[in-house]
């Protein structure tokens, strides 16, 4: 009996335990114009908001104040202090099935947004949310 306890720690090891662990994938999918966290119970801390110039704006999603989607309008977010408005087109459309912007910021479940480049923005299939401008003030 003593053998076996001894081994349970020290010694063999099981056959789950000889084979590598699957390796570890992001937590978020790629939509483009945004990221998406695929977990059910996952929450971003912070928005992360890069600019087509390469400047990247961090606010976190504690301060969020409130969120408006106007379709003429866009996004408008509203942190302590700051507000921040998206431009685009589709902003609202589904990109894939239940994947929308404004439902993933304010579930926080989008841990970034990104303005598209000319290229990108001429070339984005019919459905793509296309975020042309984001202002922070």
């Amino acid at each position: 009996m003593s053998d076996s306890l001894l081994d349970k720690y020290v010694g063999k090891r099981s056959e789950s335990q000889d084979t590598p662990s699957q390796p570890e994938t992001d937590g978020f999918e790629d939509c483009g114009a945004f990221g998406w966290l695929r977990g059910v119970r996952d929450h971003a801390i912070m928005l992360e908001i890069r600019h087509k110039n390469g400047r990247i704006t961090a606010l976190g999603y504690a301060w969020l104040d409130s969120a408006e989607f106007d379709p003429s309008e866009g996004i408008t977010l509203r942190f302590s202090g700051r507000t921040v408005k998206i431009i685009g087109r589709n902003l609202n459309g589904e990109v894939r099935p239940n994947i929308r912007l404004f439902d993933g910021l304010v579930r926080h479940r989008v841990p970034w947004i990104q303005e598209a480049d000319g290229s990108a923005n001429l070339q984005a299939p019919q459905g793509a949310a296309i975020i042309e401008e984001i202002a922070v003030k």
